[in-house]
C-alpha cells in the first residue's frame, strides 16, 4: 500500500518547504534505516530472533515515516524512497535467505529442528523463498512486467476473485506433494504452476470446460494425448494431478524452447494455441506479447489469460506486499484403510469441519482420489488418500458413532419416483413457426389466429415495441409460444 501511495504521489508537484539541509538530513535518515535493515537481516541469519525482529520493525517504521515526510518536502526524490522500500520488501520476502545473492537457493524454507526457533521473517511467511524462483537462470520476479494489464489482473484477484484465489491456494497446498515435484524436475518455478492452476481450474481436479478442456491444468483431449494423458480403464488421466502437472511441465519446457524462453508467449500459446502464437512470433521475431501488433491480434480471452496467470504467480511469491495472507496449510499426505464401507461423500459428512476446514473436506477428498466416484461406497479395506492431519479424525468420527449414522442415513436417502401411470414423456420443445404479415393484420389478430399465449409474448419474441406494435406487409414474424396453425 505504501508503494502504491508513493507512486501516486511521485507525479505530484513537490510543495515548497525546507531547504537542502532538511533534504540531506531526510536522505541520511533513509540511508541509515537501510543500513539498520541490513544489519537486522544479518542478525536473522544468525538466528538472533528477538533482536532481529525488533530491528526489522524499527527500520521499516523509519522508512515509512521518512517517505511520508518526503511527500511534503520540496525537491525530495520520492523514487529513492520507493526503491529503498521495495528492496526491503524483496529481502523480507526471502532474497537474503541461504546466503549472499548468487548462492544456490532451495524452494523450501530452512528446516528447524526441535527446540530451535525459526527466523522471524520465515515465521511470518513460511514460503518465503518462493520469491526467488528462477526460470532458465533468471529471477521470475524480473520476468513479470508490472504493466497495466498485470496490475489490473492483480486488482481482479484481490477483489472479486479473492475467494477463488484463496480456495485455489488451499486446494493447491493439499495437492502440492503430487504436482510440485513434476515442476521441480523440469526446473520450472512453482509460482507459474500455481498461477496456471488458479486461472485454469481454481484447484478443482475434476473441472471440465464447455470446450472440453479437463483436469486441474485444463488439457484439451488432443494436447493431453500428445503429452501422454490418455484414458485407462475408463479413467481420464487429465484428472490425475501428478500426470497433468508432468504433462504441463513438458508442454512449457517444449514451448519455452520454441519461443526463446519468452514466458508470456508460452502462456499465450497454452491458452490460444501454439500454432497461432507461433505464426505471430515468426512474423515478428523480436516482438513481445505486449507489443500491440501481437497483443491486439490475440483473442480477448488470451489477452486476459496471460496477465491473470502472471498476477496469480506474483501474488503467490509476494502476498504480503498486497495485504494478502494465505492460510497455513499442513498438506502432508496421508491415507486411511477403510474399516467399514464408505463413499467419499459419507466421509466428507462425518469428517465435518475437522481441523478448522471452513468449507469441509469434500473437494480435498475428491482431488486426492480423482479416480473414485464420490457417491459409490468403497469396500472395507480400500485405501483412501487424505491429508495426514485427518487420519486421527477418521478414526474418531468415521468408524462408529453418531456422525457415521448421520452420513449413512443421508446417503441412503431415496428420491421419490413417479408411478407408471403418471410417468409421461417430456413435452417436446415447441416449434417456432413463422408468419408473413398481410395487409390489415394486427398483432392481436395474429395472436388469436394462431393460438399464441398472449400479445406481449409474441411482441417480445419479435422485438416489437408497444403500445401499437406497428406491422408492415411482408414482415416475417416468429410465432413463438403459439399453439395451432
Amino acid at each position: 500500500m505504501l508503494l502504491a501511495m508513493l507512486a501516486g504521489c511521485s507525479g505530484a508537484p513537490a510543495r515548497n518547504g525546507a531547504g537542502n539541509a532538511a533534504l540531506d538530513a531526510l536522505y541520511a535518515k533513509l540511508d541509515q534505516a537501510g543500513r539498520d535493515y541490513d544489519q537486522a537481516l544479518s542478525l536473522a541469519r544468525q538466528n538472533d530472533n528477538a533482536q532481529a525482529e525488533h530491528a526489522i520493525s524499527t527500520a521499516l517504521d523509519t522508512m515509512r515515516n521518512t517517505a511520508a515526510q518526503c511527500v511534503n518536502l520540496a525537491g525530495c526524490d520520492i523514487q529513492r524512497f520507493i526503491s529503498s522500500y521495495d528492496r526491503a520488501l524483496r529481502l523480507k520476502d526471502g532474497s537474503f535467505l541461504g546466503g549472499d545473492e548468487g548462492d544456490e537457493l532451495s524452494d523450501q524454507p530452512d528446516t528447524v529442528t526441535s527446540g530451535e526457533s525459526a527466523s522471524p521473517v520465515l515465521s511470518a511467511m513460511p514460503q518465503a523463498q518462493r520469491s526467488v524462483s528462477l526460470l532458465r537462470g533468471r529471477k521470475l520476479s524480473d520476468l513479470i512486467a508490472m504493466n497495466g494489464p498485470v496490475k489490473a489482473a492483480l486488482e481482479t484477484w484481490l477483489t472479486r476473485m479473492r475467494p477463488n484465489l484463496m480456495q485455489a491456494y488451499v486446494d493447491y497446498e493439499y495437492l502440492r506433494f503430487e504436482m510440485w515435484p513434476e515442476y521441480q524436475k523440469a526446473d520450472l518455478p512453482e509460482a507459474i504452476l500455481f498461477g496456471i492452476l488458479a486461472k485454469e481450474s481454481g484447484g478443482k481436479v475434476h473441472a471440465v470446460s464447455r470446450s472440453g478442456a479437463a483436469g486441474p491444468m485444463q488439457f484439451m483431449p488432443a494436447t493431453g494425448a500428445r503429452f501422454g494423458l490418455t484414458t485407462i480403464d475408463g479413467f481420464d488421466q487429465r484428472f490425475d494431478p501428478t500426470l497433468s502437472a508432468r504433462a504441463n511441465a513438458a508442454y512449457l519446457d517444449e514451448q519455452l524452447a520454441q519461443f526463446n524462453d519468452n514466458l508470456e508467449l508460452v502462456l499465450a500459446a497454452y491458452n490460444g494455441g501454439e500454432g497461432r502464437v507461433g505464426r505471430l512470433s515468426t512474423s515478428q521475431p523480436n516482438a513481445s506479447f505486449w507489443d500491440p501488433q501481437i497483443y491486439f491480434t490475440l483473442s480477448p480471452e488470451t489477452r486476459d489469460y496471460v496477465p491473470m496467470v502472471l498476477a496469480a504467480a506474483w501474488l503467490f511469491m509476494h502476498p504480503e506486499r498486497y495485504n494478502l495472507h494465505f492460510p497455513e496449510i499442513d498438506g502432508a499426505p496421508g491415507h486411511i484403510i477403510l474399516q467399514r464401507p464408505a463413499s467419499l461423500t459419507e466421509l466428507a459428512v462425518c469428517l465435518g469441519q475437522a481441523g478448522g476446514q471452513r468449507y469441509g473436506w469434500f473437494r480435498t477428498l475428491r482431488n486426492l482420489n480423482p479416480q473414485l466416484d464420490p457417491q459409490t461406497p468403497e469396500p472395507m479395506g480400500a485405501r483412501i488418500e487424505l491429508p495426514q492431519s485427518l487420519q486421527d479424525d477418521y478414526a474418531k468420527s468415521c468408524v462408529s458413532g453418531p456422525w457415521v449414522a448421520l452420513a449413512t442415513d443421508l446417503h441412503s436417502a431415496v428420491l421419490p419416483v413417479p408411478p407408471p401411470q403418471l410417468a409421461q414423456a417430456p413435452d417436446p420443445p415447441p416449434r417456432v413457426r413463422h408468419y408473413s404479415v398481410k395487409r390489415g393484420d394486427t398483432l392481436s389478430s395474429i395472436a388469436r389466429k394462431f393460438g399464441c399465449d398472449d400479445v406481449d409474448s409474441l411482441a417480445k419474441a419479435n422485438h416489437l415495441r408497444g403500445p401499437h406494435y406497428s406491422l408492415r406487409p411482408g414482415q416475417n414474424l416468429a410465432l413463438k409460444g403459439c399453439g395451432r396453425n
